[in-house]
């Protein structure tokens, strides 16, 4: 995001709930977006405004509320880092839903692009790897323990598939 666009917290919340609920119903609207984030009209017309002065929201009073081109770039970016927060607060250390997303709401705005590109590598690499054997290498990402091999782990895979714990080599243990 560009110096000039530089968002409080409230308004990237502003912008990903309208985001949400453009996805959702296509349209949104000011007590639309009020009653989800559980704020006043008034409170709602003054973040439109600023959204609107800083060129991510087309707002016109009355009208519907729709993303400008680089709203919905800002919103997009906004949205993935919740996910992908929220997803490693589910999955990784196995919080509750509702306390994943209050937490992932509240650090969704200061964390920094190479730690949730590493937040959403892990993802993608502990949903390849049956067995979770994870370990980072700064030149190359999460690997397997086991085989070494980056998100593809066909020998783990297969190894786990027939029951068969595979050897440090990633090769089956032979009996």
């Amino acid at each position: 995001m560009s110096a000039s666009l530089a968002l409080s917290s409230s308004l990237e919340d502003y912008l990903e709930t309208i985001y949400w609920i453009i996805q959702d119903s296509k349209v949104a609207r000011v007590k639309d977006i009020a009653k989800s984030l559980g704020v006043s009209k008034p409170s709602v017309t003054g973040a439109l405004r600023a959204l609107a002065s800083k060129g991510l929201v087309n707002y016109d009073r009355y009208q519907y509320i729709t993303l400008t081109d680089e709203g919905r770039q800002v919103a997009q970016q906004l949205a993935r880092t919740h996910e992908a927060l929220r997803d490693f607060l589910i999955r990784v250390l196995r919080l509750p839903r509702p306390q994943a997303e209050e937490n992932a709401c509240r650090m969704e705005h200061s964390v920094d692009d190479e730690v949730l590109e590493r937040i959403v590598r892990y993802l993608e690499f502990a949903e390849a790897c049956p067995r979770r054997k994870i370990r980072w290498l700064d030149d190359r990402g999460y690997v397997c323990q086991l085989t070494g091999a980056d998100l593809s782990c066909e020998r783990c895979q297969n190894s786990w598939q027939s029951g068969e714990e595979p050897g440090e080599d990633g090769r089956r243990n032979q009996s």
